[in-house]
């Protein structure tokens, strides 16, 4: 239980799980000791530092959240990976960090072996697929070490092929920086690229944008960030009103706690940029060694925050469509009788922000606006549609906000329900031969889909 407990703190950690990666990197190429020294440090203080700036975003979208369900009288429920994990790490702890280990371990084997070359590097968004996959297979009966190796093969194998599946995408948005997306939204991304590719090819790029001389000051990515974040909270304290805002600021002025949150929540951003930055310097770096030794063509899968920097004005043109689409859906659910899924504004900002980069890397403006818009119907759509599985668990009132996760769990769900086991043996044998038949296809042993 001692070695269990440290591999889950070591694979929990991103931190760690890059900086481990970059190591291995330069012992294979066979770097000089201080150079490793550095170059494993690199990536986990730029991701400590990228935490650290998003845990200021959250910390800020907190209050922000009760403004607005208090001054437009909305109730429901806000979907919330963190606390639906909580909920289960209470039931299914051991068999969720198992499955973690087993998931880790199948992706590098299906790396090193196929022609899916993806190293999965988000280790909190593993944790969080390990725990949806520990309680749904655990619902179907699944027990011991089947439920660990169905769940871990699942995992391993969606760490992948998720990146594989809109890598092109990917290139764009980086302008050919060999990363991948690492992050369990990535289908609402790459929706919104292909959004982007259907109705924006003439459309300008939001960091294109003609801004008159006297307006040159909002190109300054933390100042514009920090003026339209005063507006979005100056707005929500007044529609909450003064007692409401008073009583979750400790006493402070209404409009001054705003301007302060819209202030801190830009500092966040920035913190965030950083830190990304950090991270990319030393970490492709360090990945030449593992593609080249330990994994031959081997492609990080990073977080979504790291994309962040590529498309800094689609950040927050995405959320705040993402964010309408939400609204939007909430009301339709609403209208049809369905269970409200309030906006979260986490994955809103974040998944929401990821769909704007992506559709504006396809198709400008117009794929950032539209692209994020239908994301945020989704994140609507989706969690209502797995609440009843998660309900059935057990898990009621509380759902997964990102997109991978709804679908994952909705299939699985599903077909467990309508054939049982059998129906799980299914989605394993078609995930298997994903993953066997491009290199049936090819002699390539490049990664997959990893050109423009």
């Amino acid at each position: 239980m001692v070695i269990l407990d440290f591999l889950k703190d070591i694979l929990s950690e991103p931190a760690f799980l890059m900086g481990l990666i970059a190591c291995a990197g330069l012992l294979a190429l066979k770097s000089p000791a201080h150079k490793v020294m550095t170059g494993t440090l690199g990536p986990i203080l730029g991701y400590l530092m990228l935490s650290a700036g998003a845990g200021v975003i959250v910390a800020n979208l907190d209050p922000l959240a009760q403004m607005i369900e208090k001054g437009f009288h909305i109730t429901g429920v806000v979907p919330n990976n963190e606390a639906v994990t909580s909920v289960a790490q209470q039931i299914l702890g051991v068999e969720t960090m198992s499955i973690l280990v087993v998931g880790l371990l199948f992706n590098l084997i299906i790396a090193r072996l196929t022609r899916f070359k993806y190293i999965f590097l988000t280790g909190h968004h593993s944790f969080f697929m390990a725990c949806l996959l520990s309680a749904v297979l655990g619902a179907l009966d699944f027990k011991g070490v089947l439920l660990i190796l169905i769940g871990g093969f699942i995992l391993g194998a969606w760490s992948a092929i998720s990146p594989a599946i809109g890598q092109r995408y990917t290139l764009k948005v980086t302008d050919g920086d060999e990363i991948a997306m690492g992050h369990f939204g990535s289908l609402g991304y790459y929706l919104a690229a292909w959004i982007g590719d259907l109705i924006g090819k003439e459309s300008q790029s939001t960091e294109d944008i003609q801004v008159s001389e006297k307006w040159n000051f909002l190109r300054n990515t933390t100042i514009s960030t920090a003026l339209i974040m005063i507006v979005f909270y100056l707005i929500a304290a007044i529609a909450a009103g003064g007692d409401f805002v008073s009583s979750i600021s400790g006493g402070k002025n209404p409009f001054i706690f705003a301007i302060l949150s819209g202030l801190q929540f830009a500092v966040g951003v920035a913190i965030v940029y950083a830190g990304v930055r950090m991270i990319l310097a030393d970490l492709i770096p360090a990945f030449e060694g593992v593609s080249t030794k330990l994994i031959p063509n081997a492609v990080p899968a990073v977080d979504c925050a790291v994309f962040f920097p590529y498309a800094p004005t689609a950040v927050i043109i995405g959320f705040a469509f993402s964010f309408l689409g939400g609204l939007i859906g909430m009301f339709i659910l609403g209208a049809i009788g369905g269970v409200l899924i309030i906006p979260g504004m986490v994955p809103h900002f974040f998944c929401g922000a990821t769909a704007g980069i992506f559709g504006n890397a396809t198709g400008g403006r117009k794929g950032a606006i539209l692209g994020s818009f239908v994301n945020g119907l989704f994140l609507a759509f989706l969690p209502a549609m797995l609440l009843p599985v998660l309900g059935n668990l057990g898990f009621s009132n509380t759902t997964f906000g990102d997109f991978d996760f709804a679908v994952l769990g909705i299939l699985l769900g599903r077909m467990g329900e309508f054939a049982q086991s059998i129906g799980v043996y299914v989605i394993v044998g078609v995930l298997l031969a994903v993953l066997i038949m491009p290199s049936l296809m090819s002699k390539s042993q490049e990664a997959i889909n990893n050109h423009e």
